[in-house]
């Protein structure tokens, strides 16, 4: 499936899709490449983007997609290693951004925490190395949110929401993900177990079908977005699993063909159109081959092959 075409239209990209294509694809590590990450390419455009005050955008959470927070998750999805223009912007966020509850809140810190703003600060938060008792909060703040059906909805605490969302599980299961690789332990048994029943929700649903009628949940979720901001969608998902080492599941299947049968007559992935809003600068066109989707979908096709080549 990675011919050497394929292989050289992803070498010729961004640095950070470089170093993800020898890691990922090629198994050969290359920490130089990942080095460059911030002082070229999009990594650096990400990082000159910053404000005087230590925050991007307007601050913690506005606007979409320019915020601290949602810069954050774009320079951790490049792979870049933590600095020290990083490593500020984060404590400015646990300074200045805790609620009663224990989680982060750009709102009132009166109110309820979104728990999938949480799942997504667990996420980069872990990967650029903040120290485990400054997670304490958030983590006892999202093991209070588990919903009866077992998952998490962020309208839970908030809007009454009584069935669990794809869009928050995901979130919460990629921020336990990274707070596993860094090898912390403060109620990790819980998040465990958490993370079983989440990766089950999952699958019981097909990664796209409803539990009940069998319908598509969502047509969106069978669009290739890059970057995925805070929604589902199939490809997501799928490459959460393939990084978290689950094992296949028949009940991958489906989703597995649909992503294969995307693929054009060149072996590339398109990218489809942006979720709306604003943003520092675009990194791929929409409704053109995309680097990001064709890099992602290799690798789950290489941990989940659904046809012989």
């Amino acid at each position: 499936m990675i011919t050497k075409p394929i292989l050289e239209w992803l070498l010729d990209g961004d640095v950070a899709i470089q170093y993800q294509v020898f890691r990922d694809l090629l198994d050969k590590p290359k920490p130089g490449l990942r080095n460059r990450i911030g002082i070229e390419g999009w990594g650096l455009r990400f990082l000159q983007s910053r404000q005087a005050n230590g925050h991007w955008g307007r601050g913690f959470y506005q606007p979409k997609w320019t915020s601290t927070h949602y810069t954050l998750l774009d320079l951790k999805q490049l792979n870049i290693r933590p600095n020290p223009a990083i490593r500020e912007a984060l404590q400015l966020i646990i300074k200045n951004e805790k609620a009663r509850d224990g989680g982060v809140n750009p709102s009132d810190p009166e109110t309820p925490s979104d728990v999938c703003i949480n799942g997504m600060f667990l996420n980069y938060a872990c990967y650029f190395e903040v120290k485990e008792k400054e997670l304490h909060s958030v983590i006892d703040f999202l093991l209070t949110q588990k919903m009866d059906d077992g998952d998490f909805n962020c309208h839970s605490n908030r809007k009454g929401a009584v069935h669990s969302s794809l869009h928050t599980t995901l979130s919460v299961l990629e921020g336990i993900h990274e707070y596993q690789q860094l090898g912390y332990s403060y109620r990790l048994a819980e998040l465990k177990h958490l993370k079983k029943t989440s990766i089950e929700f999952i699958l019981m649903h097909k990664l796209f079908r409803s539990d009940h009628t069998g319908n598509v949940i969502n047509s969106n979720f069978l669009k290739l977005y890059y970057p995925g901001r805070w929604y589902y969608d199939i490809l997501k998902a799928l490459d959460y699993m393939q990084a978290a080492g689950v094992p296949y599941d028949p009940r991958m299947g489906e989703a597995l063909e649909w992503l294969y049968a995307k693929r054009t007559d060149q072996g590339l992935w398109k990218l489809a159109s942006k979720h709306p809003g604003q943003t520092h600068f675009e990194m791929e066109q929409a409704g053109k081959a995309s680097r990001w989707n064709t890099l992602r979908a290799l690798r789950v096709l290489r941990k989940y092959p659904v046809r012989p080549e």
